[in-house]
């Protein structure tokens, strides 16, 4: 009997096509060594050296990694107060108010970074590092938000009544049982947020200075004049990169698992 080919292998076939297709191809072109795509000239690191001797390259990552990073830890901060200061009220509006505080996710990001970009002429602060964090870390509070309070919702009340019968402060009690409970929800809305902030493009036009730049803006300025093969070589290095993160993550899970 002939092995026949079921319609949901192809379907399977399709989508790892047409995902990870693209990235195969941006992994050849990274190791080509012609600086024109459609000329292939044989396998070459050139890229590479020249992605790690870009000093502006450079400084865009390190930016982009700062601003992400700190708006990520302001919106964890501020996001899982939100969060749990909305679980502790019982005002009538309270659904309201916690409608409001995701709209940024629904807004298009083009009238977010439009909308910052006024306020902050509005105030008169000089755009740069300081406009993007403050723009990155109110665009990336709602991740944040959302995740804390779905946590809290599941998480039963009487663990912390039962610490404060036992004389507990409402600080301990937040500190002793309710954010160790929440902590994978705060860490999974930073990663988003992280993840968010770190490849945001079109606020970041809105809000950054002349003399500061991140990667997403940079990379968005050269594609302007056709893909550069230094693209090619970054996109892999990032690639990889990630991959070295969840693989890092896989088995830190596991670990725990397996005690």
């Amino acid at each position: 009997m002939k092995h026949r080919i079921k319609v949901p292998h192809i379907f399977l076939a399709v989508i790892l096509g047409v995902m990870y297709l693209p990235i195969l191809v941006i992994v050849v072109y990274s190791l080509n060594g012609s600086k024109i795509s459609t000329v292939w000239e044989g396998i070459s690191f050139r890229w590479y050296r020249e992605l790690f001797r870009d000093r502006s390259m450079r400084e865009a990552v390190r930016n982009s990694l700062v601003l992400a990073g700190v708006s990520c830890v302001n919106a964890a901060v501020i996001g899982t107060m939100a969060a749990v200061g909305m679980r502790r009220i019982s005002w009538k509006s309270k659904g309201i108010m916690a409608y409001f505080s995701t709209i940024p996710i629904m807004i298009p990001e083009i009238i977010l970074g439009m909308v910052f970009m006024v306020f902050f002429s509005f105030l008169g602060l000089p755009f740069g590092m300081v406009t993007l964090v403050l723009a990155h870390t109110a665009f990336c509070i709602p991740y944040v938000f959302t995740m804390v309070r779905s946590r809290l919702v599941g998480m039963d009340r009487a663990l912390e009544e039962a610490a404060r019968d036992l004389g507990a402060g409402e600080g301990r009690v937040f500190f002793t049982v309710t954010l160790p409970l929440i902590t994978p929800a705060i860490v999974s809305g930073m990663l988003l947020a992280f993840a968010m902030s770190f490849d945001d493009v079109v606020i970041s036009i809105f809000v950054t200075g002349a003399t500061t730049n991140t990667l997403p803006v940079k990379i968005y300025t050269q594609m302007k004049n056709g893909v550069s093969p230094e693209v090619n070589a970054l996109s892999v290095v990032m690639l990889a990169g990630t991959g070295v993160v969840i693989g890092v993550s896989s088995l830190v899970r596991r670990k725990r698992m397996g005690e």
